[in-house]
């Protein structure tokens, strides 16, 4: 699991970066609101972790600028026991939990590991634009009656597009969420997947394309009419 953690004081955030990687957690750090909507809007998270006092842009403002963007990952907030109203206008902006501070290590990482629990749980089986179809159990992928199967990585990256369809996703996005962080995975490697992802969708005679948009990454979008 992938987790961001935006806090400004270096010593909690040094000191929960440890407590979440000790729990095998892989975990980003950050210690402002810019770098936190940064990293969120360029990376691919299961959670993410944000104070609610920060410099620059709070938490609060950050999770509402990616909720605008679709960025979907659940939220925690930590917050100050005096913040009550922040804590009500912080699940009112979506967030799914707090704690406040202080607090302890073995409570966080239980309302971490439920949050992400909930996330799984509300994972539908079925993703659907434009008339197609992924099936999430199957690993198939359907247009008016017709079926294509998809291997592991082709469905993972059919995935990543039914989920934002028209945004733009680039290939070191594919590689983190699919291969992970470490990989040496060349960026050809996704383009045979897309590639191979491409033809099933054409014969399904899909009316969905994937476009390559050149220094920037691939989106899902609906087929022009005269192609």
């Amino acid at each position: 699991m992938r987790l961001l953690l935006a806090e400004d004081d270096p010593r909690l955030l040094k000191s929960l970066t440890h407590i979440f990687e000790a729990n095998r957690f892989v975990t980003d750090g950050v210690s402002n609101g810019e770098d936190a909507l940064s990293y969120a809007l360029s990376r691919e998270y299961d959670g993410l972790v944000l104070d609610i006092m920060m410099p620059g842009l709070d938490g609060i403002e950050v999770l509402k600028r990616l909720r605008r963007e679709g960025v979907l990952s659940p939220v925690l907030f930590l917050t100050a026991r005096s913040e009550v109203s922040q804590r009500v206008e912080g699940l009112d902006a979506g967030a799914d939990d707090y704690i406040p501070k202080p607090f302890s290590t073995s409570e966080l990482l239980a309302r971490v590991r439920a949050m992400l629990r909930r996330k799984c749980s509300y994972l539908p089986d079925l993703l659907s634009y434009g008339g197609v179809v992924l099936n999430r159990s199957t690993y198939e992928i359907e247009y008016n009656g017709e079926i294509q199967a998809l291997r592991g990585k082709e469905f993972q990256i059919a995935e990543m597009f039914m989920q934002q369809p028209h945004r733009i996703i680039t290939t070191e996005q594919f590689i983190t969420h699919i291969w992970g962080w470490d990989t040496n995975v060349d960026t050809s490697v996704v383009w045979v997947h897309i590639s191979n992802l491409r033809k099933k969708l054409d014969a399904l005679k899909a009316p969905l394309r994937i476009r390559f948009i050149r220094n920037a990454g691939y989106l899902l979008e609906d087929r022009p009419d005269d192609l």
